[in-house]
This record gives C-alpha cells, sequence and structure tokens, in this order.
C-alpha cells in the first residue's frame, strides 16, 4: 500500500517532526528569538521530495514551540512554517530541474520567516507599547541572515544527499 496513511509515510513524518524537534531543543537558548539559531530549519527543504513533511514541520515546529516559544508562537509561528512548506512542496511538483526547484522551495522558508516572524515578536514584545519600523527592520535582518544560513548553507548537502540517493534508486527514509 503507498496510499496518503502509508506506513512508511507516517513513519517518515514521525522521523521528521522529531528530528525537528531534537534538533531545536539541543540549541533550546539560542534557538528562539530574532537570532535563532536553529538547525532543524534545514529540514524545510524536506517538502521539495515528502509531502508527508509538510504536516510533520507542522508538528515538529508547534512542539518545538510549546519548550521555548511564546503562545503566538506556538501557533502563529507554526503556521508560518506550515505555510512555507505548502509553498516549498507547491515548488517541488512544479519544477523538475534540480537547481531552480531547490532555489526557489528553499526561498518559501527564508522569506515567510524573516518577513512574518518580526510580527510576532513585535506583537509580544510592545503590548501596551509601540513598536517603530527599524525593531522590525532590525528583526527583519537577523531572521533573514539566520534562516539563509540554516536552510540554504546546512539545507544544500541534505537536498543534495536525497536527490543522489532518489537518482540511484534508493528511498532514504530521510
Amino acid at each position: 500500500m503507498n496510499g496518503i496513511f502509508s506506513a512508511k509515510k507516517l513513519c517518515r513524518a514521525g522521523v521528521i517532526a522529531a528530528l525537528y524537534v531534537v534538533l531545536t531543543y539541543v540549541f533550546m537558548p539560542f534557538a528562539y528569538g530574532p537570532l535563532q539559531i536553529r538547525p532543524a530549519e534545514a529540514l524545510c527543504i524536506l517538502p521539495l521530495f515528502f509531502g508527508e513533511a509538510v504536516p510533520a514541520l507542522f508538528v515538529g515546529c508547534m512542539i518545538a514551540n510549546l519548550f521555548g516559544g511564546g503562545v503566538a508562537d506556538i501557533f502563529l509561528g507554526s503556521a508560518i512554517t506550515l505555510l512555507a512548506a505548502l509553498c516549498t512542496f507547491g515548488i517541488g511538483k512544479l519544477l523538475k530541474k534540480v537547481l531552480p526547484k531547490f532555489l526557489l522551495g528553499a526561498l518559501f522558508p527564508v522569506l515567510f520567516n524573516a518577513v512574518l516572524l518580526p510580527f510576532i515578536f513585535m506583537f509580544l514584545s510592545t503590548i501596551g507599547g509601540s513598536a517603530s519600523v527599524s525593531v522590525y527592520f532590525t528583526y527583519f535582518g537577523s531572521l533573514l541572515l539566520t534562516q539563509t544560513l540554516w536552510i540554504y548553507g546546512l539545507g544544500t548537502p541534505v537536498y543534495a544527499f536525497i536527490a543522489k540517493m532518489r537518482k540511484q534508486g534508493f528511498a532514504p527514509l530521510l
């Protein structure tokens, strides 16, 4: 059975979600806020290969944010991850050439996090106060840098490995 809920796909989704949680938890003191040391973000390229990575990243991000994110981050941050994963999955289905698929697919988690997460940070830090445009762009710049580092820097070897394995006829669990 290779349906929508096959055992292999459920296992893969579980592994992806668990990896996201563990890779975030290990860097707990630095995984939250405007300068995110979150290597788990490299997993955001997986929807290019596996549809089940979309809900897995959402669940993994939500669980990880339970440990260190605020209430808004648990729900809104996870929703941003879900939106980015859906768009990345769409690019994976739309494009067949390896380089454009990776470059465009990885762009969604970078941009969505860099553009949208600062609103969450500003909302949480300015309840009862006001936030400036410079605060937004400071958060935007730091998230753009860290997301690019994790998704393109660490995600590139992950992408290359899975693409190579598939080309050789192997279907890795990850």
